[in-house]
């Protein structure tokens, strides 16, 4: 049996951060992925063409601008092992069917100044709230990196100032019911809840009004962003970070079992049979739905509130297309150039819950909820000189209304032509002549590349309501970052706090094990 310090089970960005960390701090650490390449939701591929370089999952990284593990570069991934990122001056966007738009600008100013074209009173409601959520942004980074706080001891702080209690507040209303009474104008709150939907939340969810503020504030205090290169140039970053510093990572290798001895997690076994020695610790990335296929003897009320946790409503179609040219959109060059792109077949705010509706029941509205761009605007290096590409994303259920999820595979390059209808309504060549290939990407097809983190579809690992965040996150049991019962057993994933999404959460993960194996942390990001 091989012998490693530490075994990290899943090669996804939030495993290949806890394990850069702890590589850096010195422990020998083997890297498990049952893939041949490393990322999980956080990977960019040649998906059809040579030279055109699409992202499989996540696109746009926001939460991690306000990580320390970019903010202060304590694993050196800017300075040392070549991450670059590009941000634009236009963070997100939203275009209607009848040629307008209404921009979100990092500068608050001129934010303003799009939104004042469709409501002047909206323009100052808006500015009134960025500079809130600017304000709180501090409060919800010092958390959101580290290991979260006990829930009861969380609210008990938030509730000794009137802007923590704003805040609590907040968490436990839906984003509809916040943006609803802070505006008037339709299209102004269409533009606000459909890009926080992109947390596969619906508006009128209760527990989801936190969003508002967080994505609001850090937009505007750090900006969104994209690696240069693609959204896997972060996770190629951390894993020549992890090889640099004498960790190993090894690919096709998946893991079937946690092996136990004496309540303690101490190695793994392949699918092969092989099987590896943990001394100090496993990092699994195990969803809650699966992780009893992994460790065996959990206590069985932990299994039993691990398979409750709530997973996200809908999930999303992706379609990936090469293109001859750059994409063209009707509403002019600078909505192309915005990082977030949400395209709106509405500006009635009823129609758009309508919409919403229809994914509760395992439909999509004829409308469709879309989204997409052409990331080679904003960078070029992602295709051959002169040509484009649309990463276009459609809401979507799981399980269909009418033959489940099994009935995708049959469906898929239907439902990829009617949301194809659905962007030519926004990009003026997204033509036969200007495709030169595409890849299409169901909700099963999203489980179905990463299977012990996407299940059902769920990108990010459960639904984010308030009953499922900071400590609680997946559950009470697991939310500490370790498993009940099992010592040496510490998880990370898109399931657990802060958040799914690039938010690279290992970090506390890894916190969470430097505490445990009494490694001072600070030294070791210092050097």
């Amino acid at each position: 049996m091989s012998q490693y310090d530490i075994v990290a089970i899943g090669g996804g960005h939030n495993g290949l951060v806890a394990a850069a960390y702890l590589a850096k701090a010195g422990k020998k650490i083997i890297v498990l992925e049952r893939k041949s390449y490393v990322g999980g939701g956080v990977s960019t591929r040649q998906l059809n063409t040579p030279g055109f370089w699409h992202d499989e999952h996540s696109s746009v990284h926001i939460m991690i601008q306000g990580n320390p593990l970019l903010t202060q570069d304590e694993l050196g991934l800017k300075s040392r092992f070549g991450l670059e990122y590009n941000y634009s001056d236009i963070p997100h966007a939203t275009v209607f069917d009848d040629g307008s738009s209404i921009i979100t600008y990092r500068d608050l100013d001129k934010t303003c100044e799009s939104i004042s074209k469709v409501s002047p009173r909206d323009a100052e409601a808006y500015r009134r709230l960025a500079t809130k959520a600017i304000e709180l942004i501090p409060m919800f980074l010092s958390g959101f990196y580290s290991p979260p706080l006990p829930m009861g001891a969380m609210v008990a702080m938030l509730d000794q100032s009137q802007e923590g209690r704003e805040l609590l507040d907040a968490m436990q209303r839906s984003t509809l019911d916040i943006v609803d009474n802070a505006f008037e104008n339709d299209k102004v709150k269409i533009h606000l809840l459909r890009v926080i939907a992109e947390n596969l939340q619906m508006p009128d969810e209760l527990g989801t009004g936190m969003g508002v503020y967080v994505f609001v504030g850090i937009m505007h205090a750090y900006g969104v962003s994209q690696p240069v290169g693609g959204s896997g140039k972060l996770s190629e970053a951390l894993a020549r970070c992890i090889t640099h510093y004498g960790g190993e990572i090894r690919c096709e290798a998946e893991v079937r079992k946690v092996i136990m001895s004496g309540g303690r997690a101490i190695g793994v076994e392949l699918a092969d049979g092989e099987r590896i020695e943990a001394c100090d610790a496993v990092i699994g990335a195990l969803h809650p739905h699966v992780i009893k296929r992994f460790v065996d003897g959990l206590d069985p009320g932990v299994v039993a509130r691990a398979e409750r946790a709530t997973l996200a409503p809908f999930s999303l179609f992706v379609s990936h297309y090469d293109l001859h040219r750059q994409a063209e959109f009707y509403a002019g060059p600078d909505v192309g150039r915005a990082t977030m792109l949400t395209m709106l077949s509405t500006d009635k705010l009823s129609e758009m819950l309508d919409d919403f509706d229809e994914l509760r029941r395992g439909r999509v509205s004829q409308r469709r909820l879309v989204a997409g761009g052409d990331e080679s605007i904003n960078d070029p290096t992602r295709v051959p000189p002169g040509k484009g590409m649309f990463h276009g994303m459609t809401f979507a259920p799981y399980s269909l209304a009418e033959g489940g999820a099994a009935r995708w595979d049959e469906y898929k390059e239907e439902f990829g032509d009617l949301s194809l209808a659905a962007y030519r309504k926004f990009v003026k060549n997204l033509t036969p002549d200007n495709i030169i290939a595409r890849t299409l990407c169901s909700p099963l097809d999203l489980e179905r590349s990463s299977p012990n983190s996407m299940v059902k579809g769920d990108v990010h690992g459960v639904a984010p309501y308030f009953y499922q965040c900071f400590a609680h996150r997946p559950t009470p049991d697991l939310g500490r970052l370790s498993v009940p019962g099992v010592e040496g057993l510490y998880l990370v994933g898109p399931f657990m706090h802060p958040g799914g999404g690039v938010f690279g959460a290992g970090r506390a993960t890894a916190i969470k094990i430097f505490d445990d194996l009494d490694i001072d942390f600070d030294r070791v990001t210092r050097n």
